[in-house]
């Protein structure tokens, strides 16, 4: 089983990582092209490009221009310790023990506009380059484009080795719209999370987020290895809700707070 996760755009490269061993990203060679098409951008044409403010664009056009295809722990850190949103809250991974970084790094995938698909361990500088951005590059009009197939090839070649080939699909649609599932040929299972309010269940974006990341750490503490483990999870109040679920979508719900 392989989960694949949205990457964040709070980045912590302050706190020092709890552990020193890495690896590196599978398309290096593809994110100096993206990075060497970005670097000919302006700080205003950033600033457009992503809908930032201009110290927000002078920030990524300065990371851009540090970027380099060397990577160490002086200018990167493990991606799963260096990625702070809503997900990675939920996640906690600097909580993990040894054991439990290797089985992350076994069955957890990131997905990115900038680096493809990143393993929990995989050293990344930072950035900021969404999935959705319309960028035009040299092989299209956008990073859906720019990535193709590779992506989805590569998650294939993952499960490929695995003994339960289903992709757990705990990504937004954002970042799910780089994978194409008839060319993934498995499985894929994608939970939804909602939360009641007003008497009425709804998909809650910030809840959602972190609903991904207590997921993920449940599969990884539990060493969940089948679809149908994912029913036991009940992490901050969550309950399976079998009436409203299908295999390919189950429905976990938590009663207002």
């Amino acid at each position: 089983m392989l989960i694949v996760l949205s990457p964040a755009k709070s980045l912590d490269y302050e706190t020092p990582p709890t552990t020193d061993k890495h690896t590196l990203p599978i398309f290096i060679g593809e994110s100096a092209k993206l990075i060497s098409e970005l670097k000919k951008l302006s700080l205003q044409e950033v600033a457009e490009l992503m809908d930032l403010s201009d110290k927000l664009a002078a920030l990524n056009v300065a990371r851009f221009g540090e970027w380099s295809k060397t990577f160490n722990f002086k200018n990167s850190k493990q991606a799963i310790l260096a990625f702070n949103g809503d997900v990675y809250e939920g996640l906690d991974a600097k909580t993990l023990n040894k054991k439990s970084l290797d089985y992350a790094q076994d069955h957890v995938r990131v997905l990115s506009g900038l680096y493809g698909v990143l393993k929990p361990l995989d050293l990344m500088q930072a950035y900021r380059l969404e999935m959705g951005t319309s960028f035009k590059n040299a092989v299209g009009k956008d990073l859906y484009a720019f990535w193709g197939e590779k992506i989805t090839q590569a998650l294939k070649k993952e499960l490929d080795q695995h003994k339960n080939q289903t992709l757990i699909n705990l990504a937004s649609d954002e970042y799910f719209k780089s994978v194409a599932p008839a060319k993934l040929t498995y499985p894929i299972v994608a939970p939804v999370f909602q939360d009641e309010k007003a008497g009425k269940y709804k998909i809650i974006s910030f809840y959602a987020k972190r609903a991904r990341g207590l997921m993920t750490r449940y599969i990884i503490d539990n060493k969940v290895d089948k679809p149908e483990g994912l029913k036991d999870f009940d992490l901050e109040g969550y309950q399976y809700a079998p009436k409203e679920s299908s295999p390919e979508k189950p429905v976990f719900r938590r009663k207002e707070q």
